[in-house]
Order: structure tokens, then C-alpha cells, then sequence
């Protein structure tokens, strides 16, 4: 029986009572790659399920990339635990061969053509939200990334609707990686690494932004230890009157 942390199950109900990321009659679709972001989530949400006073559906979809992954043992996983699954045959890693250039983000295209597909099968089967396995080290990752080498100021928001309509939601945005590794570890749940990213098979140099980040974080928060907590608060407390935007600023004309 799979046992989640009280710690987990209170930061994400908490998240989800602060956002209202599901509500009564929700329908949602779940990217389960198999890692441990994506297989705490979904244990999150079958948590909630169990325990909320209201009623919704959710299910896993697990999209394959056409590299001959072995992936029926996360369907073997979902029939255990009483999760609806559905897996997605796909030619992705065929055709990042063709599209991907030799200096371009390549990381970025497997997740925008996965996103894609999950977003295919939301709006085909009547799905309104997606949930994905982002946490709170992803968001602040991206915030340096996008402040340090993009010149924008932007994180992960725990919850906005796409384009198309669908809402896109993050019930684990406030949980810190290591609890998803530490659920994972004391569960004994088998999950794929990053051994699994298409990206590795590319002859290609790899990115060295997000492995830069990541060690700049990690060095922050040696020096200071409360770090990601301040983090977290900041991206609640935004001030745009005291950046240089000029439709923010309090000023008359």
C-alpha cells in the first residue's frame, strides 16, 4: 500500500484549497512519465480523491517518444492502485531528428510536443485540466533561468488556462524535490530517471543553463538555508511598482 508523507498531503491540499485547482466534476488528465514528480502527483490526486467532499475523474497518460521505451510496468502500477491509464504511441523522436538544429533547446521541444499530445487527448476526451508534476525547485529554476539568461522575469504559476482552453494546473508547485524522492525511496516505487530523456541519444552538446542554475541554487542554499522559504514568499509578495514596466509605475502623465 502506498504510503504519502503527511507532509506531502497537507502542501498540496493546501495548494489546492489556496487556487481552487480541482473542483466539483473536474475531469483531469494527468502526464505520468513515470518519474518521481509525475508518480507523487499521481498518488496526490488519488489521495484527494479518497478524502475530498467532492466528486472528480482523473487520468494517467503516459506519451512515449517511438524510442521502444518499456513503459507497461507504469501501466502494471496504475492497475494496482486502481488508476485509469492510457498510454500514447508516438513518432517524437523521429522527428526531433529532422527539426531540432544542432544549437537549439532540444529540451524544449520534446516537453512542447509532449504538452502538445497531452493537450490532444485532454480536448478529444472531455478532459478540462491537466496536471503536471512541476514543484517548487522547477519554478525557482526557471525564475534564474529566465532572469539570468532570458531577461524576464517569469516563473511556474500554480495554475492558468492555455489557449485552447484547458486549464493547466501544479498541485505539487509547493513541495520541495527531495520530498518527491524521499516518497518515491520509502514507497520502493521503481521510476525513470533522466536516463530516459530522448535528449541523450542527440549528439548534441547539452544545455548548460539549467545545470548551471541548478548548482548556483544549491550553493544559495548552503549559504542560507531558509532560501527556497524566502523564495516562495517573494513569488507571492510581487511589488511591479518598483521594477522599471511603465504601465506599472505610479506615475501621471
Amino acid at each position: 500500500m502506498i504510503a504519502l508523507s503527511k507532509k506531502i498531503s497537507g502542501v498540496v491540499g493546501k495548494t489546492n484549497a489556496q487556487y481552487g485547482l480541482i473542483k466539483e466534476g473536474d475531469k483531469v488528465l494527468v502526464g505520468f512519465s513515470g518519474g518521481k514528480d509525475s508518480t507523487t502527483l499521481l498518488h496526490s490526486l488519488n489521495h484527494i480523491k479518497k478524502v475530498a467532499p467532492y466528486h472528480f475523474e482523473f487520468k494517467a497518460v503516459t506519451v512515449t517518444y517511438g524510442m521502444g521505451e518499456e513503459v507497461q510496468f507504469l501501466a502494471k502500477h496504475c492497475q494496482e492502485h486502481g488508476i485509469e491509464h492510457e498510454i500514447i504511441d508516438t513518432e517524437i523522436f523521429e522527428l526531433a531528428g529532422e527539426k531540432i538544429r544542432k544549437n537549439s533547446s532540444f529540451c524544449s521541444f520534446f516537453s512542447r510536443m509532449r504538452r502538445g499530445y497531452l493537450y490532444g487527448v485532454a480536448l478529444e476526451q472531455g478532459y478540462n485540466k491537466l496536471a503536471l508534476g512541476h514543484h517548487l525547485d522547477d519554478a525557482i529554476e526557471s525564475f534564474f533561468m529566465n532572469f539570468l539568461y532570458n531577461g524576464a522575469m517569469r516563473s511556474m504559476p500554480p495554475i492558468y488556462k492555455a489557449e485552447n482552453g484547458i486549464e493547466v494546473i501544479r498541485p505539487l508547485i509547493f513541495c520541495r524535490e527531495r520530498q518527491l524522492k524521499a516518497f518515491a525511496q520509502a514507497n520502493e516505487i521503481a521510476v525513470i530517471g533522466d536516463e530516459a530523456c530522448p535528449a541523450m541519444r542527440f549528439d548534441i552538446k547539452m544545455p548548460h543553463a539549467r545545470e548551471n542554475t541548478k548548482k548556483l541554487l544549491e550553493k544559495m542554499e548552503e549559504e542560507n538555508p531558509q532560501m527556497f522559504i524566502s523564495m516562495k514568499a517573494a513569488f507571492m509578495n510581487i511589488q511591479t511598482s518598483t521594477f522599471f514596466q511603465k504601465e506599472f509605475l505610479d506615475i501621471n502623465e
